[in-house]
């Protein structure tokens, strides 16, 4: 028996062999290494993982965006994208171990049962969340599941002695990408989009209208630590601000051609001022726009040299609910500039230490480490001819650098070890009432609420609490970036998710510098005329 195995074996080789190295192509090597596997390895073996790994580990020889993704991983990478999840339709934070609600959503399932902000959530449909030290995702879980679904939960509120039950049924929640629109001040208005997802323009078309109402004239687009998402809302926020027939972006690849990404009509937002800020986390769609409004002449880039990230990826779904992402083509900007920083097939690990490359190299803190461009990286922009270089990713036209001076050590501690989230989640549970009482509107929080010395002190406390050593010169140091924080946290979860940015934005640097530019019109322009010949 063992003769006639090794015979059978032998007589394949030799029949493979005859057949020529013409006939035996890579992918009939690939699926006889599985048959082999499958019909000779010593143990039992899975054959779908095997495939699996395979799939996975052809991809890691291509470039850094070309992946796999399991059924679970899919549905995780989509749900932003696609713009809703079926849930109870809360948002929440964990504080010792206790779910506290956030928010309730406008009209979403809990608020439609009465659930309100400060009830601790201890259990749904029998599972235990407060006290057992579940982690976000595996919460979000137990609440989380398809529509029509019940959500019996448990709840404690402040006030009442006993538990309250709620029969919750599930539906879509939407998943917002414009997270902050509001006046910064009388005709100046700034909207921040986190991700592009299938209803962003939408979205960003509404913040304008309501902020047109309120007499924007001008216009602060804020895409840091934006990671992009879909193409389409890009092109589609692209149109409009520019003009009829205006090139947005353009993809190349050798297999599959060329494709360009013209505007049909003249955009809706055609004369006001537009300053865009990025950072070095804004990648993708992120930098198709900011690449597209710069090329065109149509706004001032402010921050830093954006990640670099332009790979078209095409997905490839699989029946089982898993996806590949392959990448197809790569992104250009009108200039011409190859959005895409560059890469080694199958070094992901230079790769993924680019930002810290970066850093090192003083790119991030030091304007100067940026300005050394070879002539082949040198494009120009459309309407005025001005100098953009390429190289990877969007160079800004006004360079801000981190801003770490009010960061210490003791600072990052607080924010690390949750010290900081969990004290504000207190002190609103605690005070609440007597915060709206006293400050019925946002503006007249941001104008007039005070975080007092026996606040700080109250956060003091709870960063010794939870293991962060007290350091004198370095709080000091921290202090107005800290108290900032605690105003903006506090009236976050007590009026809109925008107190926060308004109170927390004016200390960004990248901020304060789009503000400046965008209210003087001589410095706007100097950054958008044509160079002198």
């Amino acid at each position: 028996m063992k003769k006639l195995f090794f015979s059978t074996i032998l007589l394949i080789a030799v029949c493979l062999t005859s057949l020529g190295q013409i006939q035996f192509t890579p992918e009939r090597k690939l699926r006889y290494a599985e048959q082999i596997i499958e019909s000779y390895y010593v143990d039992r073996i899975d054959t779908a993982k095997v495939v699996t790994e395979a799939i996975v580990a052809m991809l890691k020889t291509l470039d850094p965006h070309s992946t796999y993704s399991s059924p679970e991983e899919t549905r995780e990478l989509t749900e932003p994208l696609d713009g809703n999840f079926s849930g109870i339709g809360i948002r929440f934070q964990m504080n010792n171990d206790t779910l506290y609600v956030i928010e309730s959503v406008a009209g979403g399932p809990s608020e439609k049962v009465g659930i309100i902000p400060g009830d601790r959530i201890i259990s749904c449909n029998d599972t235990v969340i407060s006290g057992v030290k579940m982690k976000n995702n595996d919460i979000m879980k137990v609440l989380r599941g398809p529509k029509g679904t019940v959500a019996n939960l448990k709840v404690l509120r402040k006030g009442n002695p006993g538990l309250l039950e709620f029969r919750v049924v599930r539906d879509n929640i939407p998943i917002y990408s414009v997270e902050t629109s509001y006046m910064v001040n009388d005709s100046v208005g700034y909207i921040s989009i986190s991700r592009f997802a299938e209803a962003t323009a939408d979205e960003v078309r509404d913040a304008m209208a309501k902020l047109k109402k309120k007499g924007m004239r001008h216009l602060i687009l804020d895409l840091a630590d934006n990671g992009g998402g879909y193409m389409r809302p890009a092109t589609d926020i692209s149109d409009m601000f520019l003009r009829k027939g205006d090139l947005v972006v353009y993809t190349e690849s050798p297999k599959n051609g060329t494709a360009e990404y013209v505007t049909e009509k003249n955009g809706s937002f055609l004369n006001g001022r537009v300053v865009v800020m990025v950072n070095q986390y804004s990648a993708s769609a992120s930098e198709i726009l900011s690449g597209a409004l710069q090329d065109n002449d149509r706004a001032v880039i402010v921050g830093r040299r954006t990640f670099g990230k332009g790979l078209v990826q095409r997905p490839f779904p699989f029946p089982d609910g898993s996806m590949m992402r392959l990448t197809v083509s790569r992104y250009h900007t009108p200039s011409g500039r190859c959005i895409q920083k560059p890469y080694v097939d199958g070094d992901d690990e230079n790769y993924q230490l680019d930002m810290i490359n970066r850093f090192n190299a003083g790119e991030l803190t030091n304007a100067d480490s940026i300005h050394h461009f070879a002539d082949s990286l040198r494009f120009y922009t459309r309407r005025l001819h001005r100098p953009v270089y390429g190289g990877g990713g969007i160079m800004p036209d006004k360079f801000v650098p981190i801003d770490t001076t009010m960061y210490s050590p003791y600072y990052r501690d607080l924010i690390a070890k949750g010290a900081v989230n969990n004290f504000t989640v207190n002190y609103v549970d605690a005070n609440r009432a007597k915060i709206k009482s006293a400050y019925p509107t946002e503006d007249l929080y941001i104008a007039k609420f005070t975080v007092t010395p026996e606040i700080m002190q109250g956060l003091i406390d709870r960063g010794t609490a939870d293991g962060v050593k007290y350091d004198e010169e370095q709080y000091r140091r921290s202090e107005p970036l800290l108290r900032a924080i605690i105003k903006g946290l506090i009236g976050r979860d007590i009026y809109e998710q925008s107190t926060y940015s308004r109170v927390v934005g004016p200390l960004d640097p990248t901020f304060a510098t789009a503000v400046e530019i965008i209210n003087d019109p001589a410095l706007y322009r100097s950054y958008l005329s044509a160079p002198k010949k």
